[in-house]
């Protein structure tokens, strides 16, 4: 396919390592630009769904993620260059990486890294440095950054918890005899505290009005400490992006005129036409199953499906007309009472015999119990918190055919979890990986804890809405 360049200004906000401080700039990033009257593209390097939901917030419309090992590094710029588009073209994009800048798959030499996918977009990377505690040093750790791949460009650094005046000066001073300039300092003193919880942040759906006001904290931060001209004309110098924008109409096989997608109120649809008579595809949203790729929304209903969207916390039933479901991550844990109060649509969800896809979150909430309260009881399971995290990318194979799978198709995927289930997977599996079984299939559900981006895997998309008919 032919594609015609856009220049689409672009920048990478990376560190030497996790806890640097990438989140507080990116957000803060997008936040202030957006007050600017920019149109701001907000993107997250890895499978972390809470991250962009903070950048959605500060931008104003979908955080969306560019992960090689989920997607295939094929379509990385693709997924940018889409994300950028929809639903209006966007002036600058900012993209948040991922741990340490060259820090990757385990393993695979940095593969899906942030300096990854900054080769794979071109873009060039805005390194944030907790300086705590560091003095000229500081400028060694940066040249060594720059050095250590040099198809990454480093074009400027940002000074986080810095302790003094005299610090900044140490520090800018430092950088200069090396070449790399400062594009701001964030003092120690006026940190900008996020609420937790024991899988990082708390998504923004969960705390909306303390979510809020984080956000406009990070934007004021960033605005009263960065230079966002000088972070505007780094991102200005990446060249044209010509990789094609990703289409999910192409991904699913073809045009489906039946498509459309709701969102929850106060969004914006998105995705296919907005007409309806394709199956009802429902999907999980609310504050207890924040964990979606915006991508799934849109290649269902490119598919041909009317994508609804409903709150296990709060709506009594299933969508009108649903033909299937989708039951995506979160924190069921944290919401297990209301969840189990809701008996009627637990009710309806235990006899719905369409097709089910379920990941993480929905397993749990697919079993008889989380932590003794009641769940839908679809599956014969229980699910607890332990202390213990399960974290890391995965590659599976399909053991079984299932309403989005074939047997033997291999997918890349990844795990993020605290809770275990009993017992471990079902008689017949969904998947297996490192040596073992994992998951459920159980007539038309499909349901493990294994994260699969469907821009990686559009037909499961296609086959779930097939499976409906």
């Amino acid at each position: 396919m032919v594609s015609t360049g856009w220049a689409l200004p672009r920048v990478v906000v990376a560190a030497p390592a996790s806890g640097h401080g990438k989140t507080t700039v990116a957000t803060g990033l997008l936040g202030a630009l957006r007050r600017r009257g920019l149109t701001v593209s907000p993107h997250k390097v890895g499978p972390d769904y809470i991250d962009p939901g903070y950048h959605g917030l500060a931008a104003g419309r979908p955080g969306r993620n560019l992960d090689p090992w989920l997607v295939g590094p094929e379509r990385v710029a693709p997924l940018l260059r889409h994300g950028a588009s929809v639903p209006t073209p966007a002036d600058v994009a900012v993209i948040e990486g991922v741990m340490g800048l060259h820090d990757g798959a385990v393993g695979r030499r940095g593969y899906a890294s942030t300096a990854h996918v900054a080769t794979l977009v071109d873009a060039p990377v805005l390194l944030v440095l907790d300086t705590t505690a560091q003095g000229r040093s500081a400028a060694a750790l940066v040249l060594g950054m720059r050095a250590f791949d040099k198809r990454v460009r480093v074009g400027g650094v940002i000074l986080n918890r810095v302790g003094s005046p005299r610090h900044e000066t140490l520090l800018r001073d430092a950088l200069a005899e090396v070449g790399v300039p400062v594009l701001g300092a964030v003092s120690r003193s006026v940190e900008v505290a996020a609420p937790s919880r024991h899988l990082g942040l708390v998504p923004v759906a969960e705390r909306a009005p303390e979510s809020l006001a984080v956000v406009a904290a990070l934007a004021d931060l960033v605005a009263a400490t960065v230079d966002l001209d000088a972070v505007l004309d780094l991102a200005r110098s990446a060249p044209p992006l010509t990789a094609p924008a990703w289409d999910p109409v192409a991904a699913v096989g073809g045009p489906a005129s039946t498509a459309a997608v709701g969102g929850p109120p106060g969004t914006a649809a998105v995705g296919g036409p907005a007409s309806t008579g394709g199956p009802t595809v429902a999907v999980a949203a609310g504050a207890a199953f924040t964990f979606s790729y915006a991508e799934t929304a849109e290649l269902l209903a490119a598919a041909g499906a009317t994508v609804a969207p409903f709150d296990p916390l709060r709506d009594p039933g299933l969508p009108a007309g649903t033909r299937a479901v989708v039951i995506g991550g979160g924190f069921p844990e944290a919401h297990a009472d209301a969840l189990a109060g809701n008996a009627a649509l637990r009710a309806e969800l235990a006899a719905f015999d369409g097709p089910v896809v379920a990941e993480c979150a929905g397993l749990l909430y697919l079993g008889r119990s989380l932590d003794g309260a009641p769940m839908c009881g679809r599956l014969d399971l229980t699910a607890r918190m332990t202390g213990r995290l399960t974290l890391g990318y995965r590659e599976a194979v399909a053991a079984a055919d299932s309403p989005v799978t074939r047997a033997g198709e291999r997918v890349r995927g990844h795990e993020f979890h605290r809770t275990v289930t009993d017992p471990g997977h079902g008689d017949t599996p969904a998947w297996r990986f490192d040596g073992a079984a994992h998951g459920f299939v159980d007539g038309r559900v499909h349901a493990s804890y294994l994260h699969v981006h469907w821009a990686g895997q559009p037909h499961a998309a296609r086959r779930l809405v097939q499976a409906c008919r």
